[in-house]
């Protein structure tokens, strides 16, 4: 086994899975403080959120965080909250539409 170092938390991966973890090399908050990534609940996420902005694997670390359940911290720009709407918005888009409507009534 190879040891990779995911942003802010330590990993432990086969060489099979390095491909799809290099991305992490080039991530701008491996070279940030860390608390700005975790913060307090209730605690400001625009820090980190700025850097993600910069970064050019962001798209690879919000879908590595939405493919592993990541429920801590900001990753590709979005917090643990903006994740869990963007993947309830992803089921909604792709339910039939006689089932959609059925949901929406009873949410009205």
């Amino acid at each position: 086994m190879t040891e990779v170092i995911v942003p802010l938390a330590q990993v432990i991966v086969s060489p099979d899975d390095l491909d799809e973890l290099g991305w992490q090399d080039q991530a701008l908050c491996a070279q940030t403080d860390p608390e700005a990534f975790f913060p307090e609940k209730g605690g400001s996420t625009r820090e980190a959120k700025r850097v993600c902005r910069s970064c050019e694997v962001r798209a690879e670390c919000l879908e590595f965080a939405l493919e592993n359940d990541e429920r801590f911290g900001i990753w590709g720009g979005m917090s643990e909250r903006e994740r869990r709407r963007l993947k309830r918005q992803a089921v909604l888009s792709h339910r039939p539409a006689e089932q959609a409507g059925r949901l929406n009534s009873y949410a009205a």
